[in-house]
């Protein structure tokens, strides 16, 4: 019986070249796929590992087409058994310990109740410091959480992918704090933050569009809160996950996690301001997969709870940023992704004259969708210069979701491409997002 052939890798020599160090750093995938080439693999060989066509991957060597999502670039490092931190991103699941000696590693003992999970590999063994040891107070509690609120603060303005190391750093350092505290209020509050900082973990490379980590951190997320019953942040994490599922074209998953943080939420009677949020990415959930009757009656459930929400009611402080100016512009992004431009224009606009000046991504987030909701309503100068708008907030905000919209944009005008407003966006889009 004939052995299994070896799955063709990468060998060690050539991953440690200062050439194919270089490439990886650059993210030039001409050179990468080249010097793959060199030792031996073939363009069908590269493009069956990578899930890509041999025909792709000619264009790439030839420099005719370039990789940019992030889900195709993670599909180059686990094809070709390219370790995560040489690409810029997190170590890969298959990776074990001894793949790699240059690569940054973790070793976060497993819990002695078992309840804490083991979390996925971050880049830096040491991000606080705890030299002293935990010393557990309602101060600890109230200092972990004021972090964690000034870290979305700075994602909201920075974008997260330079936050990360912190913040995995930080939920390292709290899950060590559950494991050396007895059952009591004080761990059940740690298990809250720990989730909450999972989440936060998980948002971060949503936003770079690394979605296989994503999952990773959004699950540890879920698994913590399960482990105190906390269902509203379980709702939480899974409608999340629902955009996440939007964003890599499973539009049917990100119904069922919708309608499912839903019940999951209802069950221990969540505030109208969670079950508004949670109504929300329902409706965007339908909205992509275009169905007109489903996406309105989430709408319309959105705003309805929203009409309810008192000041006495508990909201946990994770749902206190969908406020009205966030249902209005979700509700015009929703109509603008069924087609109903002329009703979400105004809608996003005015979303825009609340929205916070110190809001960087989310400012340029929503400059995008107005400047696509414009060109549906063929206003073409209009929206290029609203994209321009969007284009100047992304330079100063590392966030590929943002970045990847606008390419998209770019696409979108090739029916006008001669035109000088499309050929003056194309010129500062390839000026600011190189």
């Amino acid at each position: 019986m004939s052995q299994p052939s070896q799955r063709p890798e990468f060998p060690v020599h050539l991953l440690s070249s200062p050439a194919m160090i270089e490439a990886c750093r650059e993210r030039d995938f001409a050179r990468i796929f080249t010097l793959a080439r060199r030792a031996g693999m073939h363009n069908s060989l590269i493009a069956r590992l990578c899930d890509m066509t041999a025909s792709r991957v000619g264009e790439v060597i030839s420099g005719t087409r370039q990789l940019r999502d992030m889900a195709v670039i993670e599909r180059v490092s686990d094809g070709l058994r390219i370790p995560g931190h040489m690409l810029g991103l997190a170590r890969r699941d298959w990776e074990s310990a001894s793949a790699d000696p240059t690569a940054p590693t973790v070793d976060i003992a497993p819990a002695a109740s078992g309840l804490v999970p083991t979390l996925p590999g971050a880049d830096l063994d040491s991000i606080l410091a705890v030299a002293a040891g935990p010393k557990l107070s309602p101060s600890t509690v109230r200092a972990l959480h004021s972090s964690i609120e000034d870290y979305w603060r700075r994602d909201d303005e920075h974008g997260g992918e330079v936050l990360r190391p912190a913040v995995v750093g930080q939920l390292r350092y709290v899950v060590d704090l559950i494991k050396e505290t007895g059952e009591g209020e004080y761990r059940r509050n740690l298990y809250g933050v720990a989730a909450e900082l999972a989440r936060l973990t998980g948002w971060t490379y949503f936003d770079a569009r690394q979605y296989s980590q994503a999952r990773t951190y959004f699950t540890e997320a879920l698994h913590l809160a399960k482990a105190v019953d906390d269902r509203p942040f379980m709702a939480n994490v899974l409608a999340c996950m629902s955009l996440q599922a939007t964003y890599e074209e499973r539009p049917a998953d990100a119904v069922a996690l919708s309608t499912a943080a839903q019940d999951c939420a209802r069950r221990q009677g969540a505030t109208p301001r969670v079950m508004s949020m949670l109504s929300m990415r329902e409706a965007f959930a339908h909205a992509s997969m275009s169905n007109r009757s489903a996406a309105h009656s989430a709408l319309a459930e959105a705003h309805t709870c929203f009409e309810r929400i008192s000041d006495q009611d508990p909201d946990p402080a994770w749902v206190s940023y969908f406020d009205e100016t966030k249902l209005i512009v979700d509700t015009g992004i929703a109509r603008g992704r069924l087609g109903e431009a002329e009703a979400a224009e105004p809608l996003v606009e005015e979303a825009l004259r609340r929205e916070p000046r110190g809001n960087h991504r989310g400012r340029a987030f929503h400059s995008f969708w107005l400047a696509r909701i414009q060109l549906q309503r063929g206003n073409l100068d209009q929206a290029c210069d609203t994209a321009a708008s969007s284009l100047e907030l992304a330079s100063v905000v590392e966030s590929e979701r943002v970045s990847g919209h606008l390419r998209e944009f770019h696409q979108q005008l090739a029916p006008f491409r001669k035109e000088p407003a499309a050929v003056a966006f194309e010129t500062q889009l390839r000026a600011t997002l190189r």
